[in-house]
């Protein structure tokens, strides 16, 4: 599973036992908001076949809204461009970009075969922003990274990135193709490409 995970997103940006501690109980509040978005994760891979792929995409919606700070997320990926983009175009680059994100935790989480995730709560610092180290475990015990890097956003910590096998950061994946598309053509060239890249991925094509 993991190697399917890493091929797709590598692909879509050129998103059981829980043996962590409960979020409650983390040693450091980004390391809680990464756990508690895996609790979440893990509960919609159980019911995987129960809820269908859109099931899956509907019920990650909350947990990853308040995990991920999808506004940043999308600006940083646009670059320097978002700048000249008005604001009803960012609101609408901002929903597209929660989509896919939606969409590859969805189809790509599709169900439980014995996986499990590990949070690291020794946290790292990065300036002003934080670094979650986590695994994700497959049933044979053999371990894919992905880490996440947090800012303070509304009182909370917040990812605005992610770095598929531990160091590739999903963000500097995407931006040269979604910055060069909102040069040629404007934002509404990027939604419409991200939906449509979407609208496949839930379709199953």
């Amino acid at each position: 599973m993991a190697k399917h995970l890493v091929a797709m997103a590598m692909a879509l940006f050129a998103t059981l036992s829980f043996p962590t501690a409960r979020a409650a109980d983390a040693a450091d509040p980004a390391a809680a908001q990464i756990e508690s978005f895996y609790a979440t994760l893990i509960d919609t891979m159980k019911k995987g076949g129960e809820l269908g792929l859109q099931g899956r995409f509907k019920a990650l919606g909350p947990a990853t809204e308040d995990a991920f700070d999808l506004p940043t997320m999308a600006q940083l990926t646009v670059g320097p461009s978002w700048q000249m983009v008005s604001e009803a175009d960012r609101a609408a680059v901002v929903e597209a970009f929660e989509r896919l994100t939606l969409a590859n935790y969805a189809k790509n989480f599709a169900t439980f075969g014995g996986e499990k995730f590990t949070v690291d709560p020794n946290v790292k610092m990065r300036g002003e922003d934080k670094i979650v180290e986590t695994k994700l475990v497959e049933s044979d015990g053999k371990a894919t990274a992905f880490n996440y890097r947090l800012h303070m956003a509304g009182g909370k910590w917040k990812v605005i990135d992610v770095y598929l096998n531990g160091y590739v950061s999903q963000l500097a994946l995407r931006r040269s193709d979604f910055s060069s598309t909102v040069a040629r053509g404007g934002a509404a060239e990027l939604v419409k490409k991200i939906n449509v890249l979407v609208d496949r991925q839930m379709s199953g094509r």
